[in-house]
């Protein structure tokens, strides 16, 4: 789904929705990334953002860091790093070793130069003001400015689409149902580069393309639920059409053997 309508942005960027529901814990966010189980070829990414920040010294902060991941796997390799995770929803900050603070990635409370890089991962299409959060993250990193974000392609999961429209059609009575929210196609894979580009002269890509195979509905259900937070804007019941799902995937399953997802995410790193 690539629809910008502004009930999509406002509902993707809401700091009410987000922090008091979407990630006041991690178990949404833990459901999304928990897909990437079936995934191949699987990709450390953890271990990826690692390689990147391999010429670093010194301080590092993960803006929107969520439940951690990546700074609990920089804290194991890179003990040397001065980390500091910052997220809008201090429920998610629960698990994640500290030092972290709640903050709004469009006022960093840091000084200028005061990091020597910056991770921004699959998080800066839940920012309102895209530009101004690339603005901050430039005047905070010194030196030649290293920053990684990360996001997806608008052409990934198409297939959780094309079922979740046709569920919902399903259950609605109208054959094909409303698109699901996107999170991602604000600053979709296509999209972040001309954002980065207007403060990072230059933008490096590394796409990410897999394929998701799993022959049990779960892993796909529980990704699918995990947008519970957007459910009054699917225009469609959120628990109808998740159990209208689940059957049809079982059906293609014990048809088929499998159902399969395409994926397509990726990793750009910046430098001024």
């Amino acid at each position: 789904m690539t629809d910008l309508s502004a009930a999509h942005d406002a509902a993707v960027t809401d700091r009410m929705r987000l922090a008091g529901s979407a990630y006041s814990s991690d178990r949404d966010l833990a459901a999304r990334q928990s897909l990437y189980r079936w995934q191949t070829p699987r990709y450390d990414l953890p271990g990826m953002v690692a390689e990147q920040l391999a010429g670093v010294q010194g301080r590092v902060v993960d803006v929107g860091c969520g439940n951690g991941r990546f700074v609990q796997r920089l804290r194991e390799v890179r003990p040397d790093l001065g980390l500091l995770g910052l997220d809008i929803a201090s429920g998610i900050l629960a698990g994640v070793p500290g030092p972290v603070a709640v903050a709004d990635a469009t006022r960093l409370p840091l000084a200028t130069g005061g990091v020597d890089a910056a991770l921004a991962l699959h998080m800066l299409y839940h920012v309102g003001d895209i530009p101004q959060a690339v603005r901050e993250l430039s005047r905070v990193v010194a030196g030649d400015g290293l920053v990684i974000a990360s996001t997806n392609s608008d052409r990934d999961k198409a297939e959780l689409d094309e079922l979740w429209q046709r569920a919902a059609g399903d259950v609605l009575g109208t054959g094909r149902g409303p698109a699901r929210i996107s999170l991602s196609a604000r600053f979709s894979l296509e999209k972040a580069p001309a954002f980065l580009e207007e403060e990072f002269g230059s933008v490096r890509t590394i796409e990410l393309p897999g394929t998701i195979t799993v022959r049990d509905p779960g892993p796909v259900i529980a990704h699918m639920a995990s947008y519970r937070a957007w459910a009054d804007q699917h225009d469609v019941p959120f628990d109808a059409t998740l159990e209208r799902a689940r059957t049809i995937l079982l059906d293609h399953i014990a048809r088929r053997g499998a159902f399969e997802v395409t994926c397509l995410g990726g990793i750009l790193v910046c430098r001024r």
